[in-house]
């Protein structure tokens, strides 16, 4: 059982850390170290048994792993494909297309390096192969992260439901994407308020160039148009971004209450991403995410994902130099 010391040992620092604050992402990373870790543990005590079973496992992963890789690589075509039908062709929108066709150009360097075996194709092989794991890893662990902290439920008694916005259609007009976000903050204001409070919900959002009226203002209207009290609405109409969204709204609750509590409502696939956001911030209070389109999630989830690579982008950096100096430690030894 001392090969599973590690994974406990990393789980026990997770839960230790979920528990100071969960709005983290090195609780992401720790997580899926804790899997992996047990994962490992558990192939070497099968291989180690010196039975048979060990030679299927091993053989098992492997092709498992082969068939998740193909059909990941189906299911982000597909996605990106419909992504362009139904949402257009802006570069945003090419995420899911453009990671397919990155999966596919790393399995045809990997064999073609194990085929041709030259030191310069192994050197870069390696490197390619080295950041798609690295990636991966980090993907896996923000996905699956992000799904366990969106069911983490918020417990303490809130002043404020901040919902942020998404822009408008035709000028004025909520659409689908923000019209969950408002019906999730209704759903939990009324929750508050059966606590014994009395929440005040911002509408965050300001005025975008091809809009009528800021966003803040069209989201009150479509709350006080579906019977919400218009006196608990406060409106913050400066923002353009997520993080003018809640430096906004701090301003506002802190001048109204300075020792506030709050509760952020955005879409699922966004709530992690803005929850880091609000840490950073120093916002007393945590995020929840209303339910997107089945097939807007892998794409909004992919651009949520490289929003966070480029917020963490020194480590990223430096991570990434090291696996590209392996691969060319790999090539010199080659040569």
């Amino acid at each position: 059982m001392v090969v599973y010391a590690p994974a406990a040992l990393l789980f026990l620092f997770f839960c230790a850390s979920v528990l100071h604050d969960r709005r983290k992402f090195s609780n992401a990373v720790v997580l899926g170290l804790a899997v992996l870790c047990a994962a490992a543990a558990w192939l070497y005590r099968l291989i180690s048994s010196g039975t048979a079973s060990g030679t299927v496992a091993a053989w098992s992963l492997l092709v498992l792993g082969a068939l998740a890789v193909l059909v990941l690589t189906c299911f982000l075509f597909l996605n990106g494909v419909q992504m362009l039908r139904k949402e257009g062709r802006s570069p945003s929108n090419l995420l899911s297309l453009v990671a397919a066709f990155a999966v596919l150009a790393v399995v045809a360097l990997l064999v073609a390096a194990v085929s041709l075996r030259t030191p310069v194709l192994v050197g870069v092989a390696t490197a390619a192969g080295g950041l798609a794991v690295y990636f991966s890893f980090l993907f896996l662990c923000f996905v699956c992260y992000a799904f366990l902290y969106g069911r983490l439920r918020v417990r303490r008694k809130a002043d404020f439901v901040v919902v942020l916005g998404s822009g408008l259609v035709g000028g004025a007009t909520v659409p689908p994407l923000l019209a969950s976000r408002l019906r999730r903050a209704r759903e939990v204001h009324a929750r508050l308020a059966r606590r014994g409070g009395s929440p005040v919900l911002i509408t965050s959002g300001g005025q975008g160039p091809d809009e009528d009226v800021p966003e803040s203002h069209a989201m009150a209207d479509h709350l006080v148009a579906e019977g919400f009290p218009a006196h608990l609405i406060e409106r913050e109409d400066r923002s353009t971004t997520t993080e003018e969204n809640l430096r906004f709204s701090k301003a506002i609750m802190e001048a109204a209450k300075p020792g506030y509590r709050c509760v952020v409502v955005t879409n699922n696939y966004h709530a992690f991403r803005a929850a880091l956001t609000a840490r950073r911030m120093r916002i007393r209070g945590q995020v929840v995410g209303s339910p997107t389109a089945a097939y807007f999630w892998p794409n909004a989830t992919l651009r949520e994902f490289a929003a966070i690579l480029v917020d963490y982008r020194r480590t990223n950096a430096v991570m990434c130099l090291l696996i590209v100096l392996g691969g060319a430690a790999v090539w010199w030894s080659l040569r």
